[in-house]
C-alpha cells in the first residue's frame, strides 16, 4: 500500500508581478506525501481565487488524507459523492486536479516510470509548441512585428497573441482596423510558414466576433480562440454558422459533460482543457478520448506554472490527438524555471518530454521556500489578470 500521510500546500510568488510577468506572479502548489517516503506535486489554478483555492485544498485534503495513491478513479469519485457541488464549482475541481495530478507523479515515481509510458505510452518524441506571452507592452503593429522576428528567431514557428487591446463586447471600425493592422504586421513580419493563432480571450458577442473573423479570414490563421463569451452556447453558434475559421476554445470546462456540449454542438475543432482545473489526468485523459470521437484536436491550455506545464507535456506525448502546445515558459519569472531545475526548456520550437518518473520533473525545494508568501493574488483595477501585461488601454489612450 502507498497511502498518503502528509499533505502541504505553497502559495509561490513575488507579490505584485515584475514587467511582463503579469497573472504568472503567484503559483498553487500541492504536495504530498506517501507511508512509504514518495513525493508527489500538483498544481491549482490562482487567477484572482488564490484564497479560496487553497481552502479547498484543504477541504479535498480531508478525503485524501490515508487514502491509496493507486486508487485515483475511486478518489475522485469519492469526493464527487462528498460534494454536493461538483462539478459546478472551479476551486473544489481545481482543487481535486492537483491531487490527482500529484497521484499521478507519485505513482510514475513508485513504478520507476514516466507518466506517459503508463498513460498510453509514447506516440511522439517531441512536443511541437506555440509561444504566448512574447507581445509584452506591445501596443502598435510594428512593436508586434519585430517582438514576432525575434520569437521566430529563437526557433518558434507558432505564435498566438490578442490583438484586440481593451475592446470588451463591442468592437468598433476603428478597433477593427488596428486589430488588423497588428495581425497585418505580425503576417508580413514572419511570413506564411509561421502559424498565427489568434487570441480572443473570450470577451466579445457574436456579431462583434463575426465581423473580427471576416477580417482574419484573409490571413490564414491556425484558429480564432474564445472568439465568443464561452458560456454563449447560442452565439457560438451563431458565429459557427458566419465564420470560416477554425475555433479552439475549453480552457474554463471544469467537467466531461461541458467538452461534450461543445462537442455534440460541434462548436470547436481544438479542444483547450486545462489539466489543472478539468479533473487532473484522469479527467484530461478522458476528454482527450472523448474529443478524439469526435475528430476534434488537443491543445491543452498551458499558462500558470512549470508543474502544469511538465504534467501536460506528459499526456501530450501520449495521445493520438494532440495538435500543439501552449507555452509559456520562456517568459516564466525565472524562479518558476528554477523551481524545477530548468527541465523542461523550448528548443527550436519543440520541448523535449522530460523521462524522469512521475512527471519527469524534480523540484527544487529552496525555491519552494524562497519563494512561499501569503495573501490574495496581485490585482490591477486598470488591466484584467487575464492580459499579457502591457497591451490593454491602447482604445482609451487614442480616445481620451
Amino acid at each position: 500500500m502507498t497511502k498518503i500521510t502528509n499533505i502541504e500546500i505553497y502559495e509561490l510568488g513575488e507579490g505584485k508581478p515584475s514587467k511582463g510577468a503579469g497573472w504568472a506572479s503567484t503559483m498553487i502548489l500541492l504536495k504530498i506525501t506517501t507511508d512509504d517516503g514518495y513525493v508527489g506535486y500538483g498544481e491549482a489554478v490562482p487567477t484572482l481565487r488564490v484564497l479560496p483555492v487553497i481552502e479547498a485544498l484543504r477541504e479535498v485534503s480531508r478525503l485524501y488524507i490515508n487514502r491509496e495513491v493507486f486508487d485515483v478513479e475511486r478518489n475522485t469519485r469519492d469526493w464527487y459523492r462528498h460534494d454536493f457541488y461538483l462539478p459546478e464549482s472551479f476551486e473544489s475541481t481545481t482543487a481535486l486536479s492537483a491531487f490527482d495530478i500529484a497521484s499521478w507523479d507519485i505513482i510514475g515515481k513508485v513504478t520507476g516510470t514516466p507518466l506517459y509510458r503508463i498513460v498510453g505510452g509514447e506516440y511522439r518524441k517531441r512536443i511541437r509548441v506555440y509561444a504566448n506571452g512574447w507581445y509584452s507592452e506591445c501596443r502598435e503593429p510594428d512593436e508586434f512585428a519585430e517582438r514576432a522576428k525575434q520569437w521566430v528567431a529563437k526557433g518558434y514557428s507558432a505564435l498566438k497573441f490578442d490583438p484586440f487591446g481593451d475592446y470588451y463586447d463591442y468592437i468598433d471600425g476603428y478597433g477593427l482596423s488596428k486589430s488588423e493592422a497588428i495581425v497585418n504586421a505580425v503576417r508580413e513580419s514572419v511570413g506564411d510558414s509561421v502559424d498565427l493563432l489568434i487570441e480572443h480571450h473570450g470577451r466579445f458577442n457574436a456579431n462583434s466576433a463575426i465581423m473580427i473573423a471576416r477580417m482574419l479570414e484573409k490571413y490564414s490563421v491556425l484558429f480564432a480562440e474564445e472568439p465568443v463569451h464561452p458560456e454563449d452556447v447560442n452565439g457560438l453558434k451563431k458565429y459557427r454558422a458566419k465564420s470560416k475559421l477554425r475555433v479552439a476554445l475549453g480552457e474554463r470546462i471544469i467537467s466531461l459533460k461541458q467538452a461534450l456540449l461543445y462537442l455534440e454542438e460541434g462548436l470547436v475543432d481544438f479542444l483547450q482543457a486545462d489539466i489543472t482545473n478539468s479533473g487532473g489526468v484522469t479527467g484530461a485523459r478522458k476528454m482527450a478520448a472523448v474529443a478524439e470521437a469526435y475528430g476534434v484536436e488537443m491543445a491543452f491550455h498551458n499558462a500558470f506554472g512549470p508543474v502544469q506545464n511538465a504534467v501536460t507535456l506528459q499526456l501530450d506525448t501520449s495521445i493520438p490527438n494532440f495538435l500543439i502546445q501552449e507555452s509559456f515558459y520562456d517568459v516564466f519569472p525565472d524562479w518558476k524555471r528554477k523551481l524545477v531545475m530548468n527541465a523542461t526548456p523550448v528548443e527550436g520550437g519543440h520541448t523535449q518530454v522530460p523521462s524522469k518518473p512521475g512527471l519527469g520533473v524534480e523540484i527544487d525545494e529552496t525555491v519552494l521556500e524562497e519563494r512561499r508568501i501569503s495573501g490574495q493574488e496581485y490585482f490591477n483595477p486598470d488591466e484584467p489578470v487575464w492580459v499579457v501585461s502591457g497591451t490593454w488601454n491602447w482604445k482609451r489612450q487614442i480616445f481620451s
